[in-house]
């Protein structure tokens, strides 16, 4: 059965700049459909390679003093306003996802299409939050690479982010940017 209402919304999805978001962020109950839908991508092998950390009031915070100390350590030559930067990382968005790619060692399922199901799962988020009427950005940013930084963020040595989804209020409406012709992405086999 065709569904006009979702392919219009699907056509019309676009990010959102953190620094343009504003509160309130999702409810509890928003927050549990949001990631009951991140949890429901396609996982061959029924083996959840992806979690989710969230990010919320102070601990926006407490996360971005975890990488202002890493990024101070590694640049000693830093100034204030980059540590600022830094520690400001996670705290436009009034709410923000951590799609960790937690790869399980399984004979059928190679890490690949495991790392593709928690960008699934990352994409399902902003996909959710959307519908639910909030904007939403997909980022990752040095210190989502930094093991450090995924250290003190809790990560154990063979996860990594997928990317951290900011989700929150849009201040306005974001301007559609330019997409690919499909005559340039596109080949017949």
């Amino acid at each position: 059965m065709m569904n006009n209402a979702v392919l219009d919304f699907l056509k019309t999805r676009r990010s959102v700049k953190p620094r343009d978001m504003t509160g309130p962020g999702p409810s509890a109950a928003e927050l549990e459909t949001i990631l009951t839908i991140g949890a429901r991508v396609p996982d061959h092998g029924k083996i959840a390679p992806w979690r989710f950390i969230v990010f919320e009031g102070e601990a926006r915070k407490k996360a971005g003093e975890i990488i202002a100390q890493v990024y101070a350590r590694k640049n000693p030559d830093a100034t204030e306003r980059d540590l600022d930067k830094a520690r400001e990382s996670l705290t436009d968005a009034p709410l923000v996802v951590a799609v960790v790619s937690s790869l399980k060692s399984h004979p059928k399922v190679p890490p690949w299409e495991q790392q593709l199901s928690a960008g699934a799962s990352a994409m399902s988020i902003v996909m959710a939050a959307n519908a639910l009427g909030y904007g939403t950005n997909w980022l990752t940013g040095w210190f989502a690479f930094d093991r450090d930084v995924l250290n003190g963020l809790g990560l154990a040595p063979e996860e990594h982010i997928a990317g951290f989804v900011h989700i929150g209020r849009a201040a306005e409406k974001p301007e559609d940017r330019p997409r690919p012709a499909l005559a340039d992405i596109v080949t017949r086999f």
